[in-house]
This record gives structure tokens, C-alpha cells and sequence, in this order.
């Protein structure tokens, strides 16, 4: 790591003393990934610096790795020539991307620069939903007929296949585009050059719908362990395919999306260092609020219960351990279950399992916890009620919210909420009310008797 920031130093230091040839040479020795990275890091004037000292062959090939915010920048400073060269070459699933992220006058710039057949597909491809497998599809693959024979669909690979994104799987296609069957091109240089490609694809083949979700798309890529995965219309006409580079993409962007929920945060695309302080305050606020007035709940309970801390104050002071206890317990509970409902692991059908498993795991969590808390409470203060009260508190606690953290994500998934709404905050202000409620009724009943 530190060798890579030394050579990032070093570059910005050859851009800033516009050593510009040097800059070049040290440029085709480096992997287009660690480029785009670089270019990342520059101001847009700079960037585009850089960009232009590629060449051409690698300039397309850097373009898609670059941040999208730098692409839109790079895009709105180039000629329409530079424009031009970089529509010709992208792949048409990137080019998508793009004309999707740019302002409109930069899609002018494009539709203008691209060809009527790319226009009339790119307005085609743009009226997908967002998230679908239309709207990640690309249409380069390479297409096979089942009567060919093996030589000849290696010379069709060999005329065609430099434009395609992939010719690992190739697809087999009836007269009206009709998916037939795959065939992988380990399959196809391992047959003799007159059998017929009838003969060696398989019609047993994993197809989604250009309107299936992304992220089960990305599941499905997960299950199977595929490269591409082809994509038909209602008719079941072929489409495009999806890569496996663009699913890493969605399974970043889920993740992302995931961990924005999890911690009560309105879900972004944008980067944080982009977005201003006014910007992630919008995202934060609106969850902080509703997690604010529902935390009430918690102070009703305690005011209720006011006689009880006023004639006993010793309860004051483990009400924050025990409330903290249980929204751990949950949260716990519940990031297990949302990881396993998001590898398949976990399906609603398993709920009286996970209940039954997640009442266990709190029982056994909640008698380690209030036997370690009875010795300290008795070590320090010899209080035996408070003792019991706090051991049997975070039994019930620890069982309650274990429960709840299994159980709520599953009911989400299953009513078509993203499971991980129900994670941390959500989960820690449902229990703090619970361990209220417990902590309260078992100290009523051995203080009082009640």
C-alpha cells in the first residue's frame, strides 16, 4: 500500500510539473483499473489531462473504471471527436450507464455522435426500470445457429467476437431470435470441426426476463456460479446478456444500499465525499426523526413507572445497561438473519425455525449475562433484590430481543421491505421499550410484591 500511494505522489508530481511525455510512458505500464483510480484523484482540468495522454485503445478501456462523476466531467470537456471516439468504442452496456448519468445536453452530444441503429437501441434500452435486467443487459454477445458446424462457428467467433464482451458462452438462436440453447467455447474448441453445434449445446440453461430485479439477478449469478447470464422478453426472444462484471457492480451497490439502511440512512448512489454537509443531513434526518418520537414510547413507560425509580432510585442506574443489553442482543439477532436471507440461506418458510432457535440462543445469553451481573451486583453493593431484579431482567431482555431481531426482518423480506430496515436502530428502539416494560414488572413484583 504504501509503494502505491508513493507512485500516486509521484505521478500528480509529474502532472503538476507538466513532464508530460514522461507521464505517458509511466501510463502504459500501469493496469487501466490503478489509471482510472489516479484520474479519480485529480481536479477535472487535470483528469482530463491525463485522459488525453492515453491512447486511444487504452483511453477506452479506462472510460468505464472511472468514477461516474469524472466521466460526466470528462465527457462535458471533450470535443465532439473525442466524444465520438469513445461512443464508437464503449461497450453498448456502459454507454448505457452513461447516457443515463449525464445531463441532457451531454446525452445530445451522444445520440448525436452515435449512429441511428445505437440510437434507436439506447432509447429502447432507457425506457427499462432503473433496476431491471433491461437496464443492465448488453446486446454484445455472440449469436450461433444449432446448424452450424463447429468450424463454422469458430470462424463467426474469430469475424465477430472482437466487438463482443464476452465469447466464453455463446447463444444459439432459432429464426425469430428464440434462445435454443448455450454453448460454452470450451465446449465448442474441444468438438470435431463437422459436428453440428445440435450436438453439443444444452437447452438446459438459467434465463431471466428484462424485468426481473437486480438483485435477484444477482442471486441468481451467485446460486449458479455463472460468467453471463442471457436475458429474454416475454416472448422468450434473446435480448442480451448480463456479465458478471456488471453484477459485482449491483452486489457493491445492494451492500451499499444495505448498510445505508442498516444504520438508518436514506439510501444514495452518491459518494460521501461528493455530497455536501446539507445533502447527508437530508439522507440522516428523516430515520433520525421517526427513531426520535418513537424513543417516547420508552420515556411514557419510565413515567409511568415514576413511583417506582422515586421510592427506589438503586433502579436508575442499571436502566442504561440493561436498555443497551438488549438493543446489542437485537441488533445481533437480526444482522445474522439479514445476511442469511440475503445469500438464500434464510426463506420465510424457516421463521418458526429461526424463532425457536433465536428463543434458545437469548436463554442461554440472558442466564450468562444476569448470573455474571448478580455476582457484581453482589460483589459491589450486596443488593440481593437488585441482583435477581437485573438477572432475570436480561433473561427476558436478551430472549425478547433475540426474538424480535430474528423475527422482523423475516416478516419484512416476506411483505416486500428491504429486511435490513429492521436492523440496528429500528431494532434497538423496539427493544429499549421491551426491556422497560420486563425490567419494570419483574422490580414492581419483588419490591412491592405486585
Amino acid at each position: 500500500m504504501e509503494g502505491y500511494e508513493e507512485k500516486l505522489k509521484f505521478l500528480e508530481q509529474l502532472v503538476e510539473e507538466k513532464r508530460f511525455t514522461e507521464l505517458k510512458n509511466y501510463l502504459m505500464n500501469m493496469m487501466p483499473a490503478d489509471i482510472a483510480e489516479f484520474i479519480d484523484e485529480m481536479s477535472p482540468s487535470e483528469a482530463l489531462i491525463v485522459y488525453r495522454l492515453l491512447p486511444k485503445s487504452e483511453a477506452v478501456d479506462v472510460f468505464p473504471l472511472i468514477d461516474m462523476e469524472r466521466q460526466k466531467e470528462i465527457t462535458s470537456l471533450i470535443s465532439e471527436d473525442e466524444l465520438k471516439s469513445i461512443i464508437d468504442e464503449l461497450y453498448f452496456d456502459d454507454m448505457i450507464d452513461l447516457v443515463g448519468e449525464v445531463p441532457a445536453n451531454i446525452v445530445k452530444k451522444i445520440l448525436k455522435n452515435s449512429t441511428q441503429k445505437q440510437r434507436t437501441l439506447i432509447n429502447q434500452f432507457l425506457k427499462y426500470p432503473e433496476d431491471s435486467a433491461g437496464s443492465l443487459m448488453t446486446i454484445e454477445f455472440v449469436d450461433l445457429h444449432k446448424k452450424m458446424t463447429a468450424q463454422e462457428a469458430m470462424k463467426r467467433i474469430r469475424e465477430t467476437g472482437l466487438d463482443k464482451e464476452t465469447i466464453y458462452t455463446c447463444y444459439i438462436m432459432a429464426e425469430h431470435r428464440e434462445l435454443e440453447g448455450i454453448l460454452s467455447l470450451k465446449n465448442l474448441v474441444l468438438a470435431k470441426e463437422d459436428e453440428t453445434i445440435e450436438n453439443i449445446m444444452t437447452d438446459d440453461y438459467i434465463s431471466v426476463n428484462t424485468h426481473d430485479d437486480q438483485e435477484y439477478i444477482a442471486e441468481i449469478f451467485k446460486k449458479y456460479d455463472l460468467l453471463s447470464l442471457p436475458v429474454v422478453d416475454n416472448e422468450r426472444r434473446l435480448v442480451g446478456i448480463i456479465t458478471i462484471d456488471d453484477i459485482v457492480d449491483v452486489i457493491e451497490e445492494e451492500t451499499t444500499e444495505d448498510f445505508q439502511l442498516m444504520a438508518a440512512i436514506a439510501p444514495s448512489d452518491d459518494e460521501y465525499m461528493t455530497m455536501s454537509a446539507f445533502m447527508l443531513a437530508k439522507k440522516r434526518i428523516v430515520w433520525l426523526v421517526i427513531l426520535m418520537f418513537s424513543a417516547t414510547i420508552s420515556q411514557l413507560i419510565t413515567d409511568q413507572h415514576s413511583f417506582l425509580t422515586a421510592q427506589f432510585t438503586v433502579l436508575v442506574g442499571v436502566m442504561p445497561m440493561l436498555m443497551s443489553t438488549g438493543g446489542n442482543a437485537g441488533a445481533q439477532s437480526s444482522t445474522l438473519v439479514i445476511r442469511g436471507l440475503t445469500l438464500g440461506d434464510i426463506k420465510f418458510g424457516d421463521l418458526f425455525k429461526v424463532i425457536w432457535k433465536e428463543v434458545r440462543v437469548g436463554i442461554i445469553i440472558g442466564i450468562t449475562l444476569g448470573f455474571l451481573n448478580f455476582l457484581r451486583i453482589m460483589l459491589f453493593s450486596r443488593n440481593v433484590k437488585l441482583a435477581i431484579i437485573v438477572g432475570l431482567t436480561l433473561i427476558g431482555t436478551t430472549t425478547m430481543a433475540a426474538l424480535m431481531g430474528g423475527i422482523l426482518p423475516i416478516v419484512a423480506k416476506k411483505v416486500k421491505l428491504d429486511p435490513a430496515i429492521m436492523a440496528s436502530p429500528l431494532i434497538t428502539t423496539i427493544t429499549d421499550a421491551t426491556t422497560l416494560l420486563i425490567f419494570f414488572t419483574i422490580a414492581a413484583w419483588i419490591f412491592l410484591g405486585a
